[in-house]
């Protein structure tokens, strides 16, 4: 492979990140549906015609923008505390860890899983199912460790997500702190009543 080759694969790659970077942005506050190859070209500065060179069509960015939020959220919310015990202590740490990343405003509407879930939760198509996987992994995340704290773990994550989403949309739509901290009390009164 020459050089040039590799150059263009690493330009192809810097322009996809960026563009699915700016798509989880708006994401959360728009809509992964409001996404357009003219309204990403004009804020990234990337061309129409290099967006395209690297996705084949507005589904592909829509994609592309969930696995940039995925791996936003991961490094964010999960890996910093993933080494944690395993259980009550580690679903405490992945709270707090949360609230962190909702309070940093690492997305601008808030938790890119909140906004896409409320978004496609009556949607088909390859883009609700990239949605539902992303938050069933996440509700996978807490079941386990809700599990290893004694309790019912789909019980319990049903429970911390829907306090967690609800501080989300609460500290966005309200912009106090107070309701992000509502959610996290919620949460731990939650977690202290596993097992």
């Amino acid at each position: 492979m020459s050089m040039t080759t590799d150059g263009r694969r690493a330009r192809g790659d810097a322009t996809r990140q960026k563009v699915a970077r700016y798509a989880a942005d708006q994401a959360t506050l728009h809509g992964l549906d409001s996404v357009s190859v003219g309204q990403l070209a004009t804020a990234t500065g990337v061309s129409k015609s290099g967006i395209l060179t690297v996705f084949e069509n507005r589904e592909a960015i829509q994609l592309a923008a969930i696995a940039e939020a995925r791996r936003v959220f991961v490094a964010e919310v999960v890996a910093p505390v993933w080494t944690v015990e395993a259980g009550a202590p580690r679903l405490r740490a992945l709270v707090e860890s949360w609230a962190a990343y909702v309070r940093r405003h690492v997305f601008p509407g808030g938790c890119f899983l909140v906004t896409t879930s409320a978004e496609y939760g009556a949607q088909q198509g390859g883009v609700a199912d990239a949605v539902r996987a992303l938050k069933r992994e996440w509700l996978e995340v807490l079941a386990s460790d809700a599990a290893l704290a004694g309790g019912d773990g789909r019980k319990a994550a049903f429970a911390l997500d829907a306090f967690l989403a609800a501080g989300s949309v609460r500290h966005a739509l309200f912009e106090d702190d107070a309701e992000l901290e509502l959610a996290v009390s919620c949460a731990f009164d939650v977690i202290d009543a596993l097992g």
